[in-house]
């Protein structure tokens, strides 16, 4: 399964229940970084690019080059060797911007971030219908 089904999946929640484009863009960035959460232990490093026009959805982690040996945290850090592997030409204390690609997280994961946009597309939907009685 491929990030487009996800993209697809939100488009046709957002066209039939009527939510606006902020809306569903602010779900779907919780969602993605409810995932990397899961996987990284902590999502703050990461940067979530979305386009429903598309139906694409990038997302890099960024994290900062440390002296090999001295990672303390592989969420944060990246050892110089690994770096220079991405990057000849990166430094100690430079910040090193990786792609991470939403098949890195498997099936299971991708599977899951779909029905927990569904769910808060229908809670949405739920707030919304109590609102207007």
């Amino acid at each position: 399964m491929n990030h487009s089904v996800l993209i697809e999946s939100f488009s046709e929640f957002k066209d039939s229940k009527n939510i606006d484009r902020a809306t569903l863009m602010s779900i779907m960035e919780d969602v993605f970084r409810s995932m990397i959460k899961r996987k990284y232990g902590e999502g703050n490093n990461v940067d979530i690019v979305i386009n429903t026009e598309k139906g694409d959805v990038e997302i890099y982690r960024n994290r900062v080059i440390v002296e090999d040996g001295m990672v303390e945290d592989e969420n944060t850090q990246i050892a110089y060797s690994d770096a220079i592997k991405i990057e000849p030409d990166f430094e100690v204390g430079e910040d090193v911007t990786e792609e991470v690609k939403l098949d890195d997280f498997g099936r299971r994961a991708v599977l899951s971030a779909r029905q927990n946009l569904v769910s808060r597309v229908l809670e949405l939907e739920k707030d919304g219908i109590y609102k207007k009685v």
